[in-house]
C-alpha cells in the first residue's frame, strides 16, 4: 500500500477503498483499522480522504450496517458473489441470506456497490454480467426498490440498458480499461496478463456502448478505477490473477478515452461531479489541470521488494496532470 497509495492521492481528492483485502474487512473496526492505516502511509502533506467500506458476507449483520452508518467513515457495503474475483472466497453465497444487511442499508441509505458477475461454472464467463442482471440484480430491487445501488465496473451494453432504465438510485462506473480496450488487447497475438481483470474485457460493441454511457453526460455514469495493484509475478503465472492497475495516470487515461470521444467537455461531470453527488457527498472546490503534452508512462512501479505493470505501461499519452 505505501508504494502505490501517493499515486491515487495525487490524482484524486478522494477514493473509494474497496474491502476485499485477506483477510476482509467484513466490521466498521476493522474499515476503521484499516483507513489510519491508509492516512500513515500518506505522503506528508496530504488530504487525500479514504471512503471505507465493508465487505458483504452471508452473515453481516443489520447492527453492523448501523454501527457502520454511525461511523463517519464507512460509506457503502461492496457485493461479491463468492468466487467472482480476487478475495472473494468469504463473498456472498445466496443473496437472500444478506437480505437483512440490505433492508437496513435501505433504511439507511447506506449505497451497495456490486460487483455484477454470476459464478456459476456452465456461464460463459462473457455472459456472466448479463445473466447477474437477469437472475440477481432485477429481482434485488424488486425486493428493495429504495436501495441505492453502484453497479460497479460495468462492461456490456447490457449493464448500461438496466443502469438507464432503473431509477435515480441506480448508477454505474466505467474503469479506464473498459473504456479503451475490447478483448482484443488481451487475447490477440498471445495471452497479455497485465489486460486481464475482472469482468473481464467485452467485445467492440460492448465498449462503444460504454464509451456513449461515460461521455454522454448522464448523472448515472461516473468514474470508478477498481485499480488493482499486483506483482509482476502474480500476474504472468501459470494462473494469473485479475487486476489492471491505472492509479499511476488514471486521469490521464480518461482524457484519453473522452478526447477520442470527441466529449472532453463531459469529463469534468464524469470525473468530479456525478459519483459526489450520488454519494451525497459535497463536491470538491479545488481544481486540478489536464494539459495536452505528451508524457511517456512508466514500465513498472516498485511495489515493496517486488514491482508491478501498470496499465499502458511504456505507452505514449497525449495527457499529462499537472
Amino acid at each position: 500500500m505505501a508504494a502505490v497509495i501517493g499515486h491515487s492521492a495525487r490524482q484524486f481528492a478522494r477514493a473509494v477503498i474497496m474491502p476485499n483485502l485477506s483477510p476482509p474487512v467484513t466490521t466498521t473496526a476493522l474499515a476503521q483499522s484499516y483507513r489510519q492505516r491508509i492516512l500513515d502511509a500518506l505522503p506528508v502533506d496530504s488530504d487525500f480522504q479514504p471512503l471505507m467500506t465493508l465487505y458483504l458476507t452471508d452473515d453481516t449483520s443489520p447492527g453492523e450496517i448501523s454501527r457502520a452508518k454511525n461511523s463517519g467513515v464507512v460509506f457503502a457495503v461492496k457485493l461479491y458473489p463468492a468466487g467472482a474475483t480476487t478475495n472473494s472466497d468469504s463473498g456472498v453465497t445466496d443473496l437472500q441470506k444478506t437480505w437483512s444487511a440490505l433492508a437496513a442499508m435501505e433504511a439507511y441509505g447506506l449505497p451497495l456497490l456490486v460487483h455484477g458477475e454470476v459464478t456459476d461454472p456452465a456461464v460463459d464467463v462473457f455472459d456472466r454480467e448479463k445473466i447477474f442482471i437477469e437472475q440477481q440484480l432485477i429481482p434485488l430491487i424488486r425486493q428493495f426498490p429504495g436501495l441505492k445501488i453502484v453497479f460497479e465496473h460495468i462492461t456490456t451494453k447490457d449493464a448500461v440498458d438496466f443502469v438507464l432504465e432503473g431509477g435515480a438510485n441506480i448508477a454505474a462506473t466505467i474503469t479506464p480499461q473498459h473504456l479503451l480496450l475490447n478483448r482484443n488487447a488481451m487475447l490477440v497475438g498471445g495471452m497479455h496478463p497485465h489486460n486481464y481483470c475482472l469482468p473481464v474485457l467485452k467485445r467492440e460493441t460492448h465498449r462503444k456502448a460504454l464509451v456513449a454511457a461515460a461521455t454522454s453526460g448522464k448523472t448515472k455514469f461516473f468514474l470508478g478505477t477498481d485499480s488493482a495493484p499486483h506483482a509482476r509475478g502474480a500476474k504472468e503465472s501459470a494462473c494469473g490473477c485479475a487486476g489492471i492497475y491505472s492509479a499511476h495516470a488514471a486521469l490521464e487515461l480518461y482524457a484519453t478515452a473522452f478526447d477520442r470521444a470527441d466529449a472532453l467537455d463531459k469529463l469534468e461531470g464524469f470525473a468530479s461531479h456525478f459519483g459526489a453527488d450520488f454519494y451525497g457527498l459535497p463536491r470538491n472546490i479545488d481544481n486540478i489541470i489536464l494539459e495536452r503534452r505528451e508524457q511517456t508512462l512508466v514500465n513498472e512501479v516498485t511495489f515493496g521488494s517486488k514491482t508491478l505493470v501498470p496499465f499502458f505501461a511504456g505507452e505514449t499519452l497525449a495527457w499529462t496532470l499537472l
